[in-house]
């Protein structure tokens, strides 16, 4: 949900699309589908993976795309997931200190990086150093950022604007978002005037402008790992796991902006 007021109708729709996709997979998973729970940045790169992978893997895998921290608790709720791919270590590390990860198959998949992104028609311009006047560029309007207590990405940004020293200046204008995707669409449309996600997320959207690119040692690294969830059975999982270690799912996630952290199977 968006914290800020003036955007919970949007919220509201991108919520319930969420819910809806995970209240959908038990059915899902009846049918024996491969059932991956994915990060909301992933969707552009893994829908082709998806794609890309299903003569090897012997079936398009189900994906149901959300916040890290929300696909996180659902499985540990018993939300029937077979793999896992967080935005950051420490969700992927919530569920392996529960015991609910098969850790001999976690790996760290991609990396990617943070930028500042505006509506593709704003005049904004800046240079992303420390001190910058961030508050002054989003003036009356909002910064758009996922969760920052709980969404990666959020998390992140916040880390980054601490670090270089402007947080306080604009913590009262920030427009939280349940995920990353959801902050992206208040940009695209107008309704913040700037927002923080990650540069796979910008290079997907039309409708916003990169303004600047947070420097990397401004927050901690941005991985995202994978693991098979320690309860699946599903036949297929282990070669889906190899597939998105492969050198043409490496390709499809580089042409996103996503950096590859495993060597090509």
């Amino acid at each position: 949900m968006l914290l800020r007021k003036g955007f919970g109708l949007k919220a509201a729709a991108i919520g319930g699309l969420t819910t809806m996709l995970i209240a959908a997979m038990p059915a899902a998973h009846a049918d024996d589908r491969l059932i991956v729970f994915a990060a909301a940045s992933m969707k552009n790169a893994l829908d082709a993976v998806n794609t890309a992978c299903e003569a090897d893997v012997g079936e398009a895998a189900t994906v149901s795309y959300a916040a890290s921290s929300a696909l996180a608790k659902q499985i540990e709720g018993g939300a029937p997931a077979d793999v896992f791919i967080s935005a950051d270590l420490d969700w992927m590390k919530y569920l392996s200190d529960r015991k609910l990860t098969k850790p001999d198959t976690e790996v760290k998949l991609l990396g990617n990086e943070i930028v500042l992104v505006a509506p593709k028609d704003s005049p904004v311009e800046t240079r992303i150093e420390k001190g910058f006047d961030l508050a002054g560029l989003i003036g009356d309007g909002r910064l758009a950022m996922g969760d920052f207590k709980a969404v990666p990405a959020g998390k992140y940004g916040k880390a980054a604007l601490e670090s270089l020293g402007v947080w306080s200046s604009v913590e009262g204008k920030v427009a939280q978002a349940e995920n990353v995707r959801a902050a992206l669409k208040l940009v695209s449309t107008g309704e913040a005037a700037l927002g923080i996600v990650y540069a796979t997320d910008a290079h997907a959207e039309p409708g916003v402008k990169v303004v600047g690119t947070f420097p990397e040692d401004t927050h901690p690294p941005i991985v995202y790992p994978v693991a098979q969830i320690a309860d699946s059975k599903d036949k297929d999982a282990p070669a889906f796991l190899k597939c998105l270690q492969s050198a043409k799912a490496g390709e499809l996630f580089k042409a996103q902006g996503f950096t590859v952290l495993t060597p090509s199977n």
